[in-house]
């Protein structure tokens, strides 16, 4: 009662205010209007700048000549990949199918010329091992960009209390400790270069809905 009192006051003493002395009240709405309008189209041209009509960077000459990608061989992951090869960065692909990496890689020398590496990696078993063989696949390279894409999720929405653990612990070694350690094998070259790009790839699952209670786990690795 004492909180439902509290949030009916500060409005009708606000109103009590407004009405009978507007001269004092309208221009501080007026500046508040004015702060968070501004604020407003300022965050929607940044967007359709970032988004529409930036120049595009040239990633080669400012990262370096190579790019590597984890999960490249469906969806977001291999668009993401002919895009980078597109824009003249020879490829380092980690995938845990070797058939498709090598399927992807042919085309993608076919199409653009790059240089394609393949590393076959299952980040959901023997991770350490997994990523000893990224660590030997890049010694040389000079990787100017890493693409966090790898990443699994629930075979059923399902809630969080009622979620089998081998898949809760699956989710988060792929998504979250997969991730992290390819960025430290890659970042150490990264930061004694000086230069360099990391993008981990998210999910709507992470903001669509708040928390996606039937895959919370997985929304968590994804925010």
């Amino acid at each position: 009662m004492h909180l439902l009192l509290q949030l009916l006051f500060f409005p009708i003493v606000s109103l009590f205010f407004l009405l009978n002395r507007p001269s004092i009240f309208l221009p501080s709405l007026l500046i508040l209007g004015s702060f968070s309008l501004y604020k407003t189209l300022s965050s929607l041209l940044k967007w359709l700048w970032a988004a529409f009509l930036r120049p595009p960077k040239n990633l080669r000459r400012s990262y370096g000549p190579w790019a590597i990608i984890t999960g490249p061989t469906d969806g977001i992951g291999k668009a993401l990949a002919f895009e980078l090869a597109r824009n003249g960065l020879n490829l380092v692909m980690v995938g845990r199918n070797s058939l498709k990496l090598s399927e992807i890689s042919a085309q993608i020398e076919a199409t653009y010329g790059r240089v394609v590496k393949n590393v076959v990696v299952d980040f959901s078993a023997d991770l350490e091992a997994g990523l000893e063989r990224i660590r030997e696949g890049i010694k040389g390279l000079e990787i100017g960009v890493l693409v966090n894409n790898v990443g699994v999720t629930y075979p059923n929405p399902t809630f969080f209390d009622e979620a089998d653990p081998e898949v809760v612990e699956r989710v988060i070694r792929v998504n979250v400790e997969g991730s992290t350690g390819v960025t430290k094998v890659v970042m150490d070259g990264m930061v004694k270069r000086r230069r360099g790009a990391i993008v981990f790839v998210g999910s709507g699952a992470a903001s669509v809905a708040p928390s996606f209670p039937l895959v919370a786990v997985y929304a968590a690795s994804k925010a």
